[in-house]
């Protein structure tokens, strides 16, 4: 066997300078030769830890086989009897915590894994652009499903379903499909035209999707069930924001990242001749270490931030971004105070003039400087404020970034239906939630999570719902 090469081929990138300062993908896809290497670095496992690591138990080592034929269709089929979102997966994943976390080549020889998220969206790429022939609507089988929600839980639920000949029909509060992927994400890491794609093959599937409708104010759970449908599956998401309770929230020019992030991706605050209304330019503050700080961060650079800090209360190590997502926001020159915390939000007011325009707008964060203790029983160190250490940053902006939690509605409205202490709905390991026929996934259950893990719920409960409607 031939030597194997240590490291995992480079990404192509666009270069920091010139995407600082645009809304284009940033990661630009392996080429068909750099694909074709990385593919031959795959060992081909018999036992298949990586599809053991895969929430959606894709059979990696089977597609990667694929593509050291050059057969792409033949790797896509194999990628889409387990994910109904490949393009999506590839670019979103945290790889390095699943699959490529347990590649054998990382374990056993310690040397770089397979790039399996950079080949799946390589072969879900090359399968786009070359798509001629739509998918063939299964044959109906006489059973409807409602699913709430076309987020990557919602959509993976309902692909699976419709692919065994169900009548699905999503429901989906905002106007467009794809819930957190099309709200939540920039378009410098995920292009809307991927999401619209991979939403246009499940309607292909006969998938019926109704914008506009918001589950507990249009319709309720139970009203789905006297139209017809014999299971509902929930997977509405965490949309609701938290915050930090300190003083200053309520300033002008504190947002919430789902709101920054919503005007932006969603409402298209980012174009030139957009009506949406969002702060660009100076100086701001965001408050967070996970995926959606830096998606936050980078996306106010991108609309004319001057300086952009990223405040986190742990260190550099405790930071739950993806490292990709890091290093880039790193190279485009965001600023990053760790082991910092808020403790207000400063803001201005002209004593002399109450009408003056800058009154009650942010002018400045106050921070305090942590350190960490000692590790909890999840082997998490706490931090702890530094008596004496307080500074201040002149901001414009500050984004809180510091998690969502499910939105009360749908249980406010549904009799029955338990939740946690957190607001997330109760399920058993199949997915289903204390109301029969009702089952639920993703962020709704969890709270804000990976893709992934929402789509592996998504799958779960589609699963659970065809093994009940067909009496198996």
């Amino acid at each position: 066997m031939a030597a194997i090469e240590p490291k995992k081929h480079e990404m192509p990138v666009q270069k920091p300078e010139v995407r600082a300062h645009n809304f284009d993908e940033v990661a630009l896809g392996y080429s068909a030769e750099i694909a074709a290497a990385e593919a031959q670095r795959c060992l081909n496992c018999k036992n298949k830890p990586c599809t053991q690591g895969c929430p959606v138990n894709i059979d990696i080592p089977e597609f990667i086989a694929h593509i050291k034929q050059n057969d792409i269709e033949g790797a896509y089929d194999v990628i889409t009897k387990s994910s109904s979102l490949s393009a999506v997966c590839g670019r979103v994943c945290p790889q390095e915590n699943q699959c490529e976390k347990e590649c054998t080549l990382r374990v056993k020889l310690g040397i770089d894994p397979v790039g399996i998220g950079r080949l799946e969206r390589f072969v879900a790429d090359t399968h786009r652009m070359n798509k001629t022939i739509k998918p063939s609507k299964p044959e109906p089988n006489g059973h409807k499903v409602a699913v709430i929600g076309s987020g990557p839980s919602g959509l993976t639920c309902a692909g699976d379903l419709a692919k065994k000949g169900y009548s699905v029909t999503i429901f989906e509060a905002l106007h467009t499909a794809g819930g957190v992927l099309v709200y939540g994400i920039p378009e410098f890491r995920l292009p809307k035209i991927i999401v619209a794609d991979e939403v246009n093959t499940l309607k292909d599937l006969g998938v019926e999707i109704m914008t506009d409708v918001i589950i507990g104010r249009t319709l309720t759970v139970d009203e789905l069930f006297a139209q017809g449908y014999e299971a509902v599956f929930i997977g509405s998401g965490a949309g609701l924001p938290m915050f930090m309770n300190i003083p200053g929230e309520s300033l002008c020019g504190v947002y919430s990242a789902n709101e920054f992030l919503t005007r932006s991706n969603l409402m298209k605050a980012y174009l030139d001749d957009s009506r949406t209304p969002i702060m660009k330019g100076g100086n701001v503050a965001v408050v967070g270490g996970g995926n959606v700080a830096m998606d936050a961060a980078r996306t106010a650079l991108r609309l004319g931030g001057e300086k952009v800090y990223i405040i986190y209360r742990r260190s550099m190590l405790e930071m739950p971004a993806r490292n990709e997502e890091v290093e880039h926001a790193k190279e485009e020159g965001i600023d990053f105070r760790v082991l910092c915390n808020p403790v207000e939000i400063l803001g201005y007011k002209n004593e002399n003039d109450p009408r003056d325009p800058k009154n009650g707008k942010v002018r400045a964060i106050k921070c305090i400087r942590t350190e960490l203790g000692e590790p909890d029983e999840r082997g998490r160190r706490s931090p702890r404020d530094i008596p004496g250490s307080e500074f201040e940053l002149d901001v414009d902006t500050v984004i809180m970034a510091i998690g969502t939690s499910p939105n009360p509605l749908i249980k406010s409205t549904t009799d029955g239906l338990e939740v946690n202490k957190r607001g997330g709905i109760t399920v058993n390991e199949c997915g289903l939630t204390s109301r029969e026929n009702v089952y639920a996934g993703g962020d709704a259950v969890t709270g804000a999570a990976t893709v992934i893990s929402a789509m592996g719920a998504g799958k779960t409960a589609a699963k659970a719902i065809h093994e009940a409607l067909s009496g198996k």
